[in-house]
């Protein structure tokens, strides 16, 4: 075998675990093709010690720091297929490159999918947020809306109040029950049944069907998401169902039901954010760790 773990995705998740594989001498290989989750943010927020930094500074220190390790060695490629080999695994990138490992680690993590509405996508990371946590401080207690997506939706406008005046965007995407409209009403969270026809404007103004204009400093919306790239389902691992979209089914050292092959980061939750990335990527390493001691596939 080229490498005890070849892990695929070196973002937050991936070199968080790479780094306990390397700290234990292992052999490995990150493949990553640059494609961070948060690339389209200007700062992130609510990691500890990093707050406030531009994301993909905070990535190439943690890169900086994993290279350091004398037995690991970076590819810039997109791992696009992979298949179980005598006692490890081959795979295969994009650029016509095979190397085989004993285990491998999905570090891919998700692509989010974001509603059709024109301007959307544009602003998505600067003035368009998933995460109250993460992005909801910095709009310094400014009108906020939630572009509604499901019936998930309704807890966002009912978190955001805390973080500012919020307007709930139903679009046409989910109608609250009465009780649901007296607990938005108790938080003060004001109704807009009209559809949105635009986002635009400096921040996030949604232009409503009939032209009026929501002024807002922020938008928030949950896309639904989809694990980035085929190698999970190429490999035959399990998918579990979660309330955004699915996501591979591990046990709890994230191994996946294909024995040998692991999971971490937003691929492997229902939820994310860099911190949970970070803190999965460690519970991720250390168990592919234990495999290699303990188990034989």
């Amino acid at each position: 075998m080229d490498y005890d773990v070849i892990i695929a995705g070196g973002s937050y998740a991936g070199l968080s675990a790479g780094l306990q594989l390397a700290r234990a001498r292992r052999r490995v290989l990150v493949i990553d093709a640059g494609q961070r989750r948060n690339r389209f943010a200007a700062t992130s927020h609510g990691f500890l010690g990093q707050d406030g930094r531009a994301p993909g500074d905070i990535a190439e220190d943690a890169r900086r720091q994993f290279m350091a390790y004398p037995t690991v060695q970076w590819l810039a490629d997109c791992a696009v297929s992979a298949r179980k080999e005598g006692d490890g695994f081959s795979l295969e990138t994009a650029g016509g490159q095979c190397y085989s490992a004993r285990r491998l680690l999905l570090a891919t993590g998700v692509t989010d999918e974001l509603p059709a509405v024109q301007g959307l996508a544009e602003r998505w990371g600067t003035s368009v947020f998933h995460c109250p946590y993460c992005h909801g401080y910095e709009l310094e207690q400014g009108p906020i809306g939630v572009l509604a997506t499901s019936q998930m939706s309704l807890h966002h406008a009912l978190m955001l109040p805390d973080w500012g005046p919020t307007t709930f965007l139903l679009n046409g995407a989910f109608e609250p029950d009465p009780e649901q409209r007296a607990s938005l009403e108790r938080r003060g969270v004001t109704l807009v049944s009209q559809r949105v026809r635009r986002i635009e404007g400096e921040r996030a103004d949604a232009v409503l069907v009939d032209g009026r204009v929501v002024a807002l400093d922020g938008l928030f919306v949950l896309p639904r998401t989809r694990v980035a790239g085929t190698l999970a389902a190429t490999l035959g691992c399990d998918f579990e169902d979660g309330p955004l979209g699915v996501f591979i089914q591990s046990d709890m050292t994230r191994e996946t039901s294909v024995p040998g092959v692991f999971v971490c980061g937003d691929a492997a939750m229902p939820f994310g954010s860099v911190a949970l990335a970070v803190g999965d990527g460690v519970r991720a390493g250390s168990g592919v760790h234990r495999s290699l001691i303990f188990d034989t596939h």
